[in-house]
């Protein structure tokens, strides 16, 4: 293994890109990639490198920026959005949006990510906005979506491969993803995914060999190099001490670790971990868990949840377990059409799903149903508001009579006038003053007097992100912003769950 045969085989299977440093940019727990990578790593036109994946036309490499998955039509943005903005810009705007705990900034924020639209005017190295978006996906753990970005793209190489390869990891289907890469070792995004790709493929001695020549070289430290021997060979380290998990494992790691039985727990790592806890292999708790952290994130569909949420009975009591009994009171008084029942499972749901932030999932879920129901008093109230962030057709809650001047303002803004009533107290007042075209700010006036409106829009988000911290001046920047580019569904959806929502801390 020694010998120098062993060598040129290592340095044809890996190639000479892997020597260079990570990219300051890149999202540090995923693969890595250099700054600068050559013209054949370039997003290049034709089908996914993906087997299975969808066909789609060729697509010239100037092009794969204005890929996306929602046309114009269905987002509602126009097919300039960038304008004459530089990519470069535009993808640490993206990089360094914030990951927003309302779920309507959320749904914007992706509508922005998923848009098909032309690059921006100038667009720099081509594939930097599009990589930006890809990678801003994997971090908000919207990872089918950023699978499905790739394919739709055509994006292929190196750049594209190793985003593949991390989501595929995540996933668990990696064995499509090792076939592609043991067919062509050229896309290999490190040492480890070529070893792994071989081991799982049963060539052991290549991928021993391979290992062996990256620590001759030493450009495998010695915690990636001690997991990587005991994935290829777990019992020669039977009675060893557990190894000392990475701080920032990576999926490849994490894959790893759950080969040689000791498996991280994802809780603690970003939420793009989550989708692992939901395969059947995990344990009960733990999927619901996951599913909770993705439902949070906006990218699980919530019947998923109520399916997890629902499987069996809860064996014990206290946190999770007591969620998971006030969910399945209120699903069984709603199939019997009980409205006593109801009336009692709903302000007791609506409290557990609050504590996990989960209330529009909460909504999504069971609103179109509570309105129906002749509900009085609390129950009525509870019923009311899930509708109104539910975002139900307003003729659905008619019937329900605002209580108070809380809830008039709320219907009133739900109407799209929140200003035909008093305002209740300052966060009212920050949104009527943006809903009726007041402080709008300069940089955002100077980025849609440009033509900037995919900029306008991330500016937005950062805004009302700093305005759910209390900025109220944040709120009416943000939400002024959107109104001015004639968003008002967005600004609707957002001022009313800011104001049931409460996400101040």
């Amino acid at each position: 293994m020694r010998n120098s045969a062993s060598l040129a085989l290592v340095l044809f299977l890996v190639p000479a890109r892997l020597f260079a440093e990570s990219p300051l940019s890149a999202i540090d727990w995923l693969t890595q990639s250099p700054p600068t990578p050559s013209q054949a790593e370039q997003p290049q036109p034709g089908l996914s490198a993906m087997p299975g994946n969808v066909a789609t036309a060729p697509l010239d490499t100037a092009d794969v920026d204005a890929a996306g998955l929602l046309t114009p039509r269905q987002t509602g943005l126009p097919q300039n959005l960038w304008g004459p903005g530089r990519a470069d810009d535009i993808a640490e705007r993206v990089a360094t949006a914030p990951a927003n705990s309302l779920p309507a900034v959320h749904e914007l924020t992706m509508s922005l990510l998923l848009a098909e639209a032309w690059p921006p005017g100038d667009q720099g190295r081509p594939g930097t906005l599009f990589f930006a978006r890809v990678d801003k996906l994997v971090q908000l753990g919207a990872l089918d979506q950023a699978q499905a970005l790739l394919d739709v793209s055509g994006a292929r190489g190196a750049e594209a491969f190793r985003r593949r390869f991390d989501i595929a990891l995540l996933q668990g289907t990696e064995t499509r993803a090792c076939g592609v890469l043991n067919a062509a070792p050229q896309l290999a995004p490190g040492y480890p995914a070529r070893i792994y790709c071989l081991a799982r493929s049963g060539d052991w001695q290549a991928a021993a060999t391979i290992l062996h020549s990256a620590r001759t070289l030493g450009i495998i430290d010695s915690s990636e190099s001690d997991l990587i021997a005991r994935f290829l060979d777990p019992d020669l380290f039977e009675g060893e001490p557990s190894l000392s998990p990475p701080q920032r494992p990576t999926p490849i790691d994490w894959r790893m670790f759950e080969a040689i039985g000791e498996p991280l727990p994802t809780f603690t790592l970003p939420i793009a971990f989550a989708h692992a806890e939901l395969r059947d292999t995990a344990g009960w708790k733990a999927q619901i868990e996951a599913a909770e952290r993705l439902a949070h994130a906006g990218v699980l569909d919530p019947n998923q949840l109520l399916d997890f949420y629902t499987r069996q009975s809860p064996a014990a009591s206290g946190g999770l377990w007591d969620r998971v009994a006030a969910i399945q009171a209120l699903d069984s008084a709603i199939a019997a059409k009980d409205t006593r029942l109801v009336a009692q499972a709903l302000p007791i749901a609506f409290s557990q799903m609050q504590r996990a932030e989960l209330e529009v999932t909460l909504a999504r879920i069971y609103a179109e149903a509570l309105v129906d129901l002749p509900l009085t008093g609390e129950a009525a109230s509870f019923a009311f508001r899930l509708g109104l962030i539910a975002d139900l057709d307003p003729s659905a809650l008619q019937h329900i009579q605002p209580r108070d001047a809380e809830e008039r303002f709320l219907w009133a803004l739900f109407q799209g006038n929140p200003g035909s009533v008093p305002s209740i107290d300052g966060l009212s007042r920050a949104i009527t003053a943006a809903t009726t075209g007041k402080g709008l700010s300069d940089e955002a006036a100077d980025l849609l007097a440009r033509h900037r409106q995919g900029e306008a829009i991330l500016y937005a988000v950062d805004r009302i992100s700093r305005g759910i911290q209390g900025d109220l001046r944040g709120v009416t920047e943000g939400l002024a912003t959107l109104h001015a580019l004639g968003m008002e569904p967005a600004v609707r959806k957002i001022a009313l769950q800011m104001m049931i929502l409460d996400r101040r801390g």
